[in-house]
């Protein structure tokens, strides 16, 4: 993993003058090695990267890297599947000089254009300066897994990994109301309907799937969208699902354990994590370490101490303890607000900011991590409610059984009347739910009168496209929920020069996850059913069949009440009084300390727009 920064100008004494040194200089987190830093000849492109080196080490594959005399790119990342790309070059006649994956980006471009996007499996996002054709050509993955913001003022575009090298480059920085409204109001990080916008006015992020193109001069970016993962579901019997979803999980891990640099996992008590550990374990890799890190919160309910000692006994890990105490919640809320230049919706990304430097303290410099599964294969008990609204609209509901085995192991989700009128005409039930979240939000606690005047228009709730179970998962992966996570992670990680892999989202593997019906997703009242047949000869039988979702939940109800987070709670409060955010009389109320993914709990989020203000 890397970190880069970018200046492209039809004036190239105004490219000069921009302070490229400072942006990557701040930026040196995410690439610890020497800085690299690259001028086209014509003046109009500079870039500048800092390196983290996981695949071929080699000084030779340093960047910005320069291949032949018409491409040089300055790239974030991995492709996973560098080795079949470059196999499949060679036999087009391609040689190569390093062992690195960049080399085989730039001659797959060199190879099929922006075309090449769509045969990649990976992590990334990159900006590629083509001197033949004058040009910028810039991409981000089909998931939104590396992150890439950029500012174009209608005759310079600034480009970096982070928002702090925006800033560094002299970029304004001055908070967007509009996000922040629909934060307090609905815990939203992202605009679903824009997924350029940002926290942040007149900056912006490059969408995921998505590529940018800009030739210096022009007034306006070209945005395209590659690699489309559409529902299209298809009839297939149970053991042919479960042998292919086992067949493309296990190739998805196989590729993300590539690697020149020692490779760990994350571990919960989770099924998720222990799948990704069970497939390491099951495969032969050189780099993997067996070393697995788990956050622990003793005298915490949902401490995961005992599941992930079943998960690490039965698989034979090496697992390490990270026990966050209550003194180093403070420093740990600063780091990861400096870090992360976003706002931070839950205290569980403390917990994996300490699980993540942890890692990089016993000599791991990769690691594997569960994300993405929820999203893709149902994991939340917020889905059973679309797959039972799914399964009446068919007909089907009353002889399936699903409401009473999901009672049975104690899954408590409501299906009420408003749930069964949705089954039955949801472009109504959906009208209703959107005025009834939109004066919710107006009611929201605390705000400023005037304020809220001004953002009430600008109000981005949105229900999916399609109101069936993979209708709700594919707004939930590629529209809005599973970026956060992604985004989260990535700060983390790059905080302590740590690359996350993420196995669950591998291109192919979920693309044929959202070709199967919802039956596979839910059944016999359990969320993930594909995943725990897929599992059942790896796996514990007491995580491989719990009902409920655990990972990763700290005990941050407690952590609110410490008077340390508490003054740093007020804090946030007195600067949004101060920025005509919130009315005065919040000052007067006392905090209320509320659970981790909790909705209904403003206080967190006074500290989390602290920065923005």
């Amino acid at each position: 993993m890397c970190g880069f920064a970018g200046i492209v100008s039809d004036q190239p004494q105004r490219a000069a003058a921009l302070p490229l040194a400072a942006a990557i200089a701040c930026l040196r987190h995410r690439g610890p090695e020497p800085a690299g830093t690259w001028t086209d000849a014509s003046g109009r492109c500079r870039m500048a990267h800092g390196r983290l080196s996981i695949i071929d080490p080699d000084p030779r594959s340093r960047q910005p890297f320069s291949y032949g005399d018409r491409f040089t790119v300055a790239y974030n990342g991995e492709l996973y599947n560098y080795v079949e790309l470059r196999d499949e070059l060679r036999a087009a006649g391609f040689s190569f000089r390093t062992a690195s994956d960049t080399e085989v980006l730039c001659a797959a471009w060199a190879a099929w254009g922006p075309a090449s996007l769509d045969r990649f499996d990976g992590a990334f996002a990159f900006a590629l300066w083509d001197a033949r054709e004058g040009r910028l050509y810039a991409a981000r993955d089909r998931f939104g897994e590396k992150p890439f913001f950029f500012y174009f003022d209608g005759g310079t575009l600034l480009f970096a990994s982070e928002l702090k090298g925006l800033w560094a480059l002299g970029v304004p920085r001055s908070a967007n109301d509009r996000m922040a409204y629909n934060f307090l109001a609905l815990g939203y990080t992202q605009n679903p309907a824009d997924a350029l916008e940002t926290f942040f006015k007149d900056v912006s992020k490059l969408p995921a799937g998505h590529w940018l193109e800009y030739r210096p001069g022009a007034e306006t970016l070209e945005l395209n969208r590659f690699g489309d993962i559409a529902i299209e579901e298809n009839e297939m019997s149970d053991e042919e699902a479960i042998g292919e979803f086992r067949r493309l999980f296990t190739e998805s891990v196989q590729r993300r354990l590539r690697s020149d640099v020692p490779v760990g996992t994350s571990l919960s008590g989770g099924l998720d994590s222990a799948s990704v550990a069970a497939i390491c374990r099951s495969v032969a890799s050189s780099a993997y370490t067996h070393k697995a890190f788990t956050a622990v919160f003793p005298g915490f309910e949902k401490d995961e101490r005992r599941l992930s000692g079943l998960v690490a006994g039965h698989l034979g890990l090496e697992q390490h303890f990270v026990t966050i105490g209550d003194d180093e919640v403070p420093g740990l809320m600063d780091r990861v607000q400096a870090q992360q230049d976003e706002p931070v919706g839950s205290a569980s990304a403390l917990a994996q900011y300490a699980v993540f430097a942890a890692a990089k303290k016993e000599g791991v410099t990769v690691l594997l991590d569960g994300q993405g599964a929820d999203e893709t294969l149902a994991g939340y008990d917020k889905y059973y409610r679309w797959y039972w609204q799914e399964l009446l609209r068919a007909g089907s509901f009353g002889k399936s059984g699903e409401l009473e085995a999901a009672r049975a192991l104690g899954i408590t989700e409501t299906f009420g009347a408003l749930s069964r009128l949705a089954a039955r005409m949801p472009q109504f039930s959906a009208s209703l739910q959107e005025g009834r979240r939109a004066r919710a939000a107006a009611r929201t606690p605390y705000l400023n009168p005037e304020w809220l005047r001004a953002q009430r228009p600008y109000f981005y709730y949105m229900l999916p496209s399609a109101f069936t179970l993979n209708g709700v998962l594919h707004y939930n992966t590629f529209s809005n929920g599973l970026e956060e996570l992604l985004r989260l992670a990535d700060r983390n990680s790059m905080a302590h020069s740590l690359e996350v892999r993420l196995p669950f989202l591998s291109a192919d593997l979920v693309r044929f996850e959202f070709r199967l019906p919802a039956r596979f997703k839910i059944r016999e009242g359990r969320t993930k059913w594909l995943l725990r047949q897929a599992m059942k000869d790896l796996l514990p039988a007491e995580v491989l069949w719990q009902p409920r979702k655990t990972g990763f939940e700290p005990p941050q109800a407690r952590w609110m009440a410490l008077p340390a987070v508490q003054e740093r709670i007020d804090a946030g409060r007195r600067k949004l009084v101060e920025a005509g955010v919130l009315d005065a009389s919040v000052l007067q109320q006392k905090i209320q300390p509320h659970t981790a993914y909790a909705a209904d709990g403003p206080d967190w989020k006074y500290w989390a727009l602290y920065f923005m203000y």
